[in-house]
């Protein structure tokens, strides 16, 4: 077990000049999110991040998503990750070659609003699920219902269109252009969250942001991931001396739901509370009611003491 650990760990990128410390630059999100997704950090990034040290080696975000942190941090070094391929081949394509990533969004926009939208939109959801094409999932994201890209057991996406107009490809152009200078310092890379976890040493940052349990078993992977396994990669990382940040499950319903996810004693030394408003999620799943009672607040934990 602990070869494959080491092997896992070593086929990581190496990033140049780690040795040097890594100032985050911004504490707040880009205007506008570049890719809607379930359980985004985008609101609420910057009282995640305003609890971050300064001085952090490397920063390692290993349930990247839709970046929220990653883009509010701003870290010079860094390495992100998702176990959703076509999700990572978004991020580097727009660190690599913002146009082609354009390209795609216009392309796909066109073809959605050409006639039929709902048609259309069910047409590239088809697509996606049979190809996997991260051009295809680009669109979805941005056109699904409330940005609440929810999945099957076998990986296909299967939110229906939302009511809305998705951003024209002049305004998505604009934050691409923000959200790589955010991120010019990220790799992004096809991984589990253990071998990014497990890479981590003394002065890095690991923030984790996995499936919530009361909430979020409808993301790709979630019915597989394991909390246990997430959370003993954080104590062999917290023994090398990384600082790891947790968001999880905290309260519902105005606070009268706790959503207790048993923490190992002594791991977390500090928790905080994140109020995040009403669960898009709970809305789409109650058919779009305000949900007023439905007030969440998350748990950020943290091995250290700021």
């Amino acid at each position: 077990m602990g070869r494959q650990r080491e092997a896992r760990t070593a086929d990581l990128p190496q990033l140049p000049g780690l040795l040097g410390a890594a100032q985050p630059t911004m504490h707040a999100p880009p205007r506008g999110q570049l890719l809607k997704w379930i359980g985004s950090k985008q609101r609420f990034a910057s009282q995640i991040c305003a609890n971050f040290p300064a001085d952090v080696r490397c920063y390692y975000e290993p349930f990247v998503g839709s970046a929220a942190v990653c883009a509010a941090f701003s870290p010079q070094r860094a390495v992100a990750s998702d176990v959703l391929e076509p999700l990572v081949v978004l991020w580097k394509t727009l660190c690599d070659a913002p146009n082609v990533l354009c390209h795609w969004y216009a392309e796909r926009w066109n073809r959605l609003l050409d006639g039929d939208k709902v048609a259309n939109y069910f047409e590239i959801r088809a697509e996606y699920n049979r190809t996997r094409d991260p051009a295809d999932l680009l669109l979805l994201v941005r056109a699904c219902y409330g940005g609440v890209v929810r999945f099957a057991k076998d990986g296909s996406m299967n939110t229906p269109c939302g009511v809305h107009r998705p951003i024209p490809p002049a305004e998505f152009d604009r934050r691409a252009e923000v959200w790589r200078a955010r991120l010019a310092g990220v790799r992004f890379e096809h991984s589990d969250f253990e071998a990014m976890v497990d890479a981590a040493g003394a002065g890095d940052l690991v923030y984790c942001d996995p499936p919530y349990a009361d909430s979020q078993n409808t993301l790709y992977g979630a019915q597989a991931f394991s909390l246990d396994r997430l959370l003993a990669a954080i104590d062999r990382a917290k023994v090398r001396g990384a600082r790891v940040a947790l968001s999880i499950d905290g309260t519902k319903r105005s606070g009268r739901k706790v959503c207790d996810v048993p923490m190992p004693a002594g791991l977390f030394v500090t928790d905080r509370e994140i109020v995040v408003g009403r669960s898009m999620l709970r809305r789409f799943q109650l058919g779009g009611q305000t949900l007023e009672h439905e007030v969440v607040a998350d748990r950020l934990l943290l091995t250290w003491r700021p």
